[in-house]
């Protein structure tokens, strides 16, 4: 199997995301239909599933892992231990697990499976349903260089793609995983902003939306750091300045630093590694 090759595909948990993961593959001619399989909690989910996207439903977890070389683990923390207690003991030799079970460590996923498995522990966020997510990639400790780039190929069509040491992985978490949410309150409180200066309401959602994602790409684009940005946009006695007062004085950066550091602290605890 060549690197960014995903061989037999298998989704244990199949929903949102592992739809959105399906078709971001296939799109990028990394999968074939006939080589896709998955499980979910429900039957009658699992035979709807199987018959609106044309593949098949595995009879178990068991049954999926054996017959894939990529797996992914999809399934929600509190049910992780459960699914993975099922695998336990299977030849894992040659095959990926990639994790997207929050704050759910490599470590936990070896351990539990009993063997020398090449986990890949993931953490994307919601804008990877338009194709604008970011994923943070980590290998456990029997990954290979080959196991993580499956990983990032998988990911790759769904946006951006990083690669961190598991000890950020918490942080990533409290950073882009939360973060969609934290710009959605964001833009909520911009539109309602040019609703009360007397902007119809699909028009400043519409203005608000478009800034900021303007705004991201003026700095991914640029490379330059935020603050320099910034300063281009505040003219001496201009409008800017009067605004940027009031959110200092709201302290709004602060609280977005305090917002991401208490997501981390409640991920480090889920995970364990608090």
């Amino acid at each position: 199997m060549k690197n960014n090759n995903l061989g037999k595909f298998g989704i244990i948990g199949l929903g949102r995301m592992g739809r959105c993961l399906i078709e971001g593959a296939s799109k990028a001619a990394l999968l074939r239909k006939e080589d896709l399989s998955f499980t979910t909690r429900h039957a009658e989910t699992a035979a709807k599933l199987a018959k609106d996207l044309g593949i098949r439903a595995a009879a178990s977890n068991r049954e999926l892992f054996e017959s894939s070389d990529t797996i992914v683990l999809a399934v929600k923390p509190q049910n992780v231990s459960d699914v993975v207690g099922e695998l336990k003991g299977l030849n894992s030799k040659g095959k990926t697990l990639i994790s997207i079970a929050a704050s759910v460590r490599t470590e936990q996923l070896e351990q539990a499976l009993g063997s020398k498995v090449a986990v890949i522990r993931a953490m994307p966020n919601t804008p990877a349903f338009v194709g604008a997510g970011m994923t943070a990639i980590c290998a456990g400790a029997h990954a290979s260089q080959g196991d993580l780039d499956r990983a990032r190929a998988l990911f790759a069509p769904l946006g951006r793609v990083a690669q961190v040491d598991e000890r950020h992985m918490d942080a990533v978490t409290g950073l882009s995983g939360c973060g969609p949410a934290y710009i959605y309150l964001i833009l909520d409180a911009l539109t309602e902003g040019g609703i009360k200066v007397g902007l119809p309401r699909e028009l400043a959602t519409e203005l608000s939306a478009q800034t900021v994602l303007g705004a991201a790409k003026m700095l991914q684009e640029t490379g330059r750091h935020p603050a320099a940005l910034k300063d281009e946009v505040t003219t001496p006695a201009g409008c800017t300045i009067d605004g940027l007062v009031e959110l200092e004085e709201g302290k709004l950066r602060i609280t977005l630093i305090k917002a991401v550091v208490a997501a981390t602290e409640r991920a480090k605890t889920l995970s364990g590694s608090g």
